[in-house]
Parts: structure tokens; C-alpha cells; sequence
């Protein structure tokens, strides 16, 4: 079971959790924790030093070169690729530059928002653009460049994207697809909904895991246990453990998504095999 980290993402500061990182520094931090407690990935949005979320080149080598100064080749470096507004020119740039092993790639536009049923409003909401346009240029970088592509899919019509770019030959096995749950606009987050989700992956070789948004997290995580899939824990998807207990840091979760693994009878991958099982 290949264990992933989202440590920071691109939303929250450190008003709403203290451990987020912010400079390479406190990256290089968590990404020793992550590996301490058997996670194998960390995802990253990067951060300029005063936290501001950053598209840069230097920036992503900064955070990159920190982490592998600290674990070196014990964690898959896994950048993302999605945003609100930004060029797909300025992604492409620190991907063909800095060439990380995984680009996660959103497969399907769709309307992106957090819903406040005690406010009854929306704390945001936007269109997130991802075109089969877009897509096609993520994805061509990637193949370019050596990196495998990470697909994220919002619902199960995502999904079903793969199919066309698995029939031009665009995009070879074994795949990766990650169910992203618990965003307003996206499929609705629940057990049932990630067995449906696990139906719909084309029957070509591929891992595909769970990434759980909010407290609602942990609930999917179990289903995806269960049903062979692969999970992602973080500061970038939930903030808290399963009792409500905030954790102290990114290392809280990846324990308790590993202690959940092995009560689930499922063993965690070494770095060694989540990258042949990846096609690495």
C-alpha cells in the first residue's frame, strides 16, 4: 500500500493550522517525519518563505533540493499542477525544469468550492478549468520529460477521461488515479462512492488511491483499505485526527494513515516498491 503526504497545499495558512510549512526548511522537516512514520511520497505546492502559495521555479528547487538534502531518495517527489488563474506555461516551466518524479494532473473541469452549512454560503467557489486542452499539455510536458503523471479525478466522469488518451496512445500503463473526495462540486464523498470510483478505472495495470478532504477523511481512507486502493493523509486535505485532536504536524497523520493500513491487514510499500509498482 503506497502511503502519501500532502503537506501544505495551497489554501490554508498557518491562521487555521500552525504546522503548515512554509520555508524549504520546515519542508525538509516534514519530509523527515513522513518517512520516519512510512510515508513514501509528499506531494507539494510550494510556498514562498512568508507562506504566499508560489508557481515559481526557484521556489520549487528550493523546496525540492531541502527535501532531498534530508531524505535523499526515500520519498517520491510529487509535484502539483493544479490552479485558479495561472498559465499552463508557468507549470510547464518548473516541471521541463526541475523534472520531479510524479506531476499530479486534474482530469476534468469542474465548479470548485467549500460550503459553510452554518453560514449557509460558500466560503469560496470558482470554475476549476482543467480542458482536455489543458490536459493534453500537462500531460505532453510530462511524457517529455520522464514524469509519470498522477491522475486526479473529482468524479467518475474524470475517470472516464483516461479512456481517450489510454486509445490515441498518449499515455501508457501502469497508470496512477487518484480519487480526490470531499470538495463541493466534486462526487460525493462516501464509502459506496469509492468502490464506484475504483469500478470505473480502465482495465489497463494501475494503482489508484483515495485522497479524502476534510474530517470526512478518514472514513474514506478506511474504504479505500479495504477495498486494495492506496491513501493520501496531510495538511493540505484535513488538518485533524480521527478523535478531533489537530495534529502537530504532518507526521501525526502519515502515523496514524500507516497504523490504519496495517489494522486493515495491509502492509506499506517501501520507496523501493511504490516506485516499481508506479513504473518508475
Amino acid at each position: 500500500m503506497i502511503l502519501t503526504c500532502a503537506v501544505s497545499g495551497a489554501l490554508a495558512s498557518r491562521d487555521q493550522c500552525p504546522a503548515i510549512p512554509y520555508t524549504p526548511a520546515e519542508y525538509a522537516a516534514e519530509a523527515r517525519r513522513i518517512v520516519d512514520e512510512g510515508g513514501v511520497m509528499i506531494h507539494i505546492h510550494a510556498r514562498r518563505p512568508d507562506g504566499t502559495p508560489s508557481h515559481a521555479v526557484e521556489d520549487f528547487r528550493a523546496i525540492t533540493e531541502a527535501i532531498v538534502a534530508e531524505v535523499g531518495r526515500d520519498l517520491i517527489i510529487n509535484y502539483s499542477t493544479g490552479a485558479l488563474g495561472v498559465p499552463i506555461e508557468t507549470r510547464q516551466a518548473y516541471l521541463r525544469e526541475l523534472r520531479p518524479d510524479v506531476g499530479a494532473l486534474n482530469m476534468g473541469s469542474m465548479n470548485y468550492a467549500k460550503y459553510s452549512a452554518r453560514r449557509k454560503d460558500f466560503v469560496f467557489k470558482a470554475v476549476f478549468e482543467n480542458s482536455f486542452d489543458s490536459i493534453g499539455a500537462l500531460l505532453g510536458t510530462m511524457v517529455e520529460h520522464g514524469i509519470r503523471p498522477e491522475h486526479e479525478c473529482f468524479d467518475s466522469g474524470h475517470v472516464a477521461s483516461l479512456d481517450p488518451l489510454l486509445d490515441m496512445g498518449v499515455l501508457k500503463p501502469p497508470l496512477q488515479v487518484s480519487f480526490v473526495m470531499g470538495v463541493t462540486g466534486g462526487i460525493r464523498p462516501t464509502a459506496r462512492n469509492v468502490a464506484h470510483m475504483a469500478e470505473q478505472v480502465p482495465d489497463v495495470p494501475h494503482q489508484w488511491g483515495v485522497i479524502g478532504i476534510s474530517r470526512g477523511q478518514w472514513g474514506l481512507l478506511a474504504a479505500a483499505l479495504s477495498l486494495g486502493g492506496n491513501i493520501r493523509v496531510g495538511l493540505e486535505d484535513n488538518f485533524y485526527l480521527p478523535e478531533g485532536e489537530m495534529a502537530r504536524s504532518n507526521g501525526d497523520l502519515v502515523a496514524r494513515g500507516a497504523r490504519m493500513a496495517v489494522d486493515a491487514g495491509r502492509r506499506l510499500a517501501t520507496v523501493h516498491e511504490a516506485r516499481e509498482l508506479l513504473g518508475l
